[in-house]
């Protein structure tokens, strides 16, 4: 008689790389940043910076040099946004076999207020559970409502509050007005440039 025991891929603190997801306290977490520490007294560490893949919550851990953790297995498939169905429901299409998939505003985190039709985004499934999506680290999107500017303004080099096409609300230069296209950083929610 065969017995297959299954086995969670572990890694050591060694391996370490940015971008590379693990498992801890039953939640997916991928490694932003990480420094390995050989103090003159005492035993080697790993400090690490660790984004939560569902959440986006950010934490550090420290880890013992050569420590082993399980590795998560994230599964990434590129996908095009098609329309919302409805309440906090969004259709996506699949961009290898076009199939078409519903996924919920509660899964897509943060993400959501920049999703725009027809946009490329990345779906991250673990363990056959839709865990989030990222987006393009820049999207061009076009200002709806923006106060106008004063003159006088520029000199001061401020900015001003401006909604966006998808809703979001990004800060910009006094310069930017209703109608104009700009650039958005995604991960911090900050303008770039006008497009």
């Amino acid at each position: 008689m065969l017995i297959v025991l299954w086995e969670t891929a572990m890694i050591s603190t060694s391996d370490f790389k940015t971008g590379l997801t693990i498992e801890l306290d039953g939640s997916v977490w991928a490694i932003v940043e990480f420094l390995h520490v050989k103090p003159g007294k005492g035993s080697a560490f790993v400090r690490s910076k660790l984004k939560n893949v569902e959440t986006g919550n950010v934490m550090e851990k420290t880890f013992r040099a050569g420590e082993k953790v399980p590795r998560a297995i994230v599964d990434r498939r590129d996908m095009q946004y098609l329309y919302s169905s409805g309440e906090d429901e969004y259709v996506f299409m699949d961009n290898e076999s076009y199939d078409q998939i519903t996924i919920s505003a509660d899964q897509m985190g943060e993400g959501i207020k920049y999703l725009k039709e027809n946009i490329n985004v990345t779906v991250l499934k673990y363990q056959e559970k839709i865990i989030g999506i990222d987006l393009p680290n820049v999207v061009e999107l076009e200002v709806t409502d923006t106060p106008p500017g004063e003159k006088g303004d520029t000199a001061s080099g401020g900015t001003k509050p401006a909604t966006v096409e998808t809703g979001a609300v990004v800060q910009v230069p006094f310069f930017v007005k209703n109608g104009d296209v700009i650039r958005v950083d995604t991960r911090t929610n900050t303008y770039l440039d006008r497009a």
